[in-house]
């Protein structure tokens, strides 16, 4: 049975973006109870929206994927920081929920996530006390973090020690990165020597390794590092009596590979990571994902994130303006996508050749071909790149099934 979160009740009003609601604050339950139509209900633009059947099939391929391959599934949460989606994965079979920072791990707990993953390095030492209390007055909660240096290990040594309670011990995971990249150790000796400091500080405990094989270029690349990680996996069992070590590795690029290299291994417990693929995308992960490679095919995930925005003008030929700028739109990753035309008589097409050439706060500049005949109050509908900057635009994103009516509401905490 998977963990039944506690989801704050979440309103809209006035303040919500893309909402037009002039009337008494509702829930997001009541508010999707309404069914209201996407085209129809009391929506203006822009909106970002979630596509159901889009989603549905995200959270059943990566739970599926997971299974066949064995492997542990701690999605990285950081991708929506929306509770009602983290109890989907979750209800999909996700083990648990991988965090970013410090306050995602504290978000994550009080929605009632029991293990959480913190794919990073932690210092504060008024956090790691936290941890030590709350896994003292909770025997279900599970924590994990990451060291690699000495410095790193003394801050939660010196933590626990002054903390409330501590008998239960903080459990580390020893971090390898790859030369030129972010953190972790570079070398298996540094590998070992962050270990054998964890083991020797009171209140630690050596948990496994753990790794992001992203900045890798190339296949032979990752398998080398996830052949590292497993390798040091080894070495702590062998040289440090680790009994089945943790392996964390993954991101969205990779986890087919990483499922070929660790999938099924019973000498330590591989735990996957990848948070991306919630959402999919229709630019950076529709080039990168795996499922170009695997036999479901680049069908297996599909884009869930739209946003809608409206044409506002068409001063010279062949431009035209959308209201849809940089504080609805993430663009870190490459622009949005134009999907679909929306003709203001309801009429639609591909909107085919259309492509945005920059952005404004609020406008964007779309090229488009004069034959399709784009005219001021039509509306478009995008796909967007990289969907880990695109939540956090929206505090709540409706979600509108193939017949484009309103069945949910998520809310995020970003």
């Amino acid at each position: 049975m998977s963990d039944r979160l506690t989801i704050p009740q979440e309103h809209v009003d006035w303040r919500t973006k893309g909402l037009w609601w002039t009337g008494d604050p509702i829930t997001l339950e009541e508010f999707a109870a309404r069914r209201d139509g996407l085209f129809t209900g009391p929506f203006t633009w822009p909106l970002m929206v979630l596509r159901a059947s889009a989603l549905d099939r995200n959270i059943a391929a990566l739970a599926d994927f997971t299974h066949r391959g064995n492997l542990l599934f701690a999605p990285h949460g950081k991708t929506s920081m929306a509770p009602s989606l983290l109890q989907r994965q979750l209800d999909a079979g996700a083990w648990g929920v991988t965090a970013a920072t410090a306050n995602q791990v504290l978000d994550f707990r009080r929605f009632g996530v029991r293990r959480i993953l913190l794919a990073n390095q932690l210092f504060d030492e008024k956090v790691l006390r936290w941890a030590a209390e709350e896994a003292d007055t909770d025997p279900g909660f599970e924590f994990l973090f990451y060291a690699d240096s000495a410095e790193g290990v003394a801050a939660a040594a010196r933590a626990v020690a002054a903390g409330a309670g501590g008998r239960r011990p903080l459990r580390v995971l020893v971090e390898r990165g790859v030369p030129g990249g972010r953190t972790g150790c570079r070398t298996r000796e540094e590998v070992l020597a962050v270990a054998h400091a964890v083991r020797e500080a009171p209140g630690l405990a050596v948990a496994g390794v753990a790794g992001y094989e992203g900045p890798l270029a190339g296949a032979d690349a990752v398998r080398g590092f996830l052949r590292d990680l497993s390798g040091d996996a080894a070495v702590l069992t062998e040289g440090l009596g680790v009994d089945q070590p943790i392996v964390s590795v993954g991101g969205s690029a990779w986890f087919d590979l990483v499922a070929d290299e660790m999938g099924g291994r019973t000498e330590y417990v591989p735990i996957l990571r990848s948070g991306a693929y919630v959402a999919h995308d229709d630019g950076l992960y529709k080039r990168i994902t795996p499922y170009n490679r695997l036999p479901e095919g680049p069908g297996a995930l599909a884009g869930a994130l739209e946003l809608w925005a409206q044409v506002t003008s068409t001063p010279e030929r062949g431009l035209a303006i959308a209201a849809l700028g940089r504080r609805e739109a993430n663009h870190d990753q490459g622009f949005p996508v134009p999907r679909l035309l929306r003709r203001a008589d309801g009429g639609t097409a591909q909107a085919e050749g259309i492509e945005i050439t920059d952005l404004n706060d609020h406008h964007a500049y779309l090229r488009v071909p004069p034959e399709l005949g784009v005219r001021p109050g039509d509306l478009l509908s995008f796909g967007i790149s990289h969907p880990c900057t695109a939540f956090d635009r929206w505090h709540v994103i409706p979600v509108v099934d193939d017949a484009d009516t309103v069945v949910d509401a998520v809310a995020t905490y970003f």
